[in-house]
């Protein structure tokens, strides 16, 4: 089964997965992007606040292809829980974002990019806070963490939820920290016990 968790930046992710760690500690866990030449690239460029959105997005389909192929497909080869720190839908929401001014609807066109070779994930738990609270957790850091951009991102988050309303499980990020740990690692283990 794979299971990815996504959201705003400043949402909590980063603390619900070390809560995982300890819970679930037969799962693979890892993240998007990667630790791998191509994540590196693709940090690079988000530090860079010239590049160009286009390459952008390819840098990091590079990353989740390889990230797919190296990672992802062999543990759940080999029947394991596989977690993610942010996936397909973190691009979609935000590589679409980022193009809003490119394509009439970017969500769909970075969609249809991956749709031939992606492996989707099963579940998706969603960590909803609101613009405002995720640009003062995160401290708006770099280009992808301002609340003007990250209202677009909401809505693209919105879109994805309600195509597939079946995937995702919503957990209010606006709770304290404990709370939001509690809810989510509740709902990996309902997940992995259906």
């Amino acid at each position: 089964m794979l299971i990815t968790l996504e959201g705003l930046d400043g949402s909590g992710k980063t603390s619900c997965v070390e809560t995982l760690r300890e819970a679930v500690p037969e799962a693979t866990f890892t993240r998007e992007p990667t630790d791998s030449w191509y994540g590196e690239a693709v940090q690079r460029s988000i530090d860079d606040d010239d590049a160009d959105p286009l390459a952008e997005l390819f840098l990091y389909v590079a990353d989740h292809a390889a990230h797919l192929s190296r990672t992802i497909e062999p543990a759940l080869a080999a029947d394991q829980t596989v977690i993610s720190d942010r996936y397909s839908d973190s691009r979609f929401a935000y590589q679409g974002a980022t193009l809003s001014d490119r394509f009439e609807d970017s969500l769909a066109y970075v969609q249809r990019l991956h749709e031939p070779w992606t492996r989707p994930p099963d579940a998706t738990i969603y960590l909803d806070v609101d613009p405002a609270t995720a640009t003062e957790r995160s401290g708006a850091t770099n280009k992808f963490e301002t609340e003007q951009y990250l209202e677009t991102v909401r809505e693209n988050y919105e879109r994805l939820i309600e195509a597939e309303p079946e995937r995702f499980v919503r957990v209010d990020a606006t709770q304290s920290r404990q709370a939001v740990q509690q809810e989510v690692l509740e709902a990996v283990e309902t997940l992995r016990n259906e």
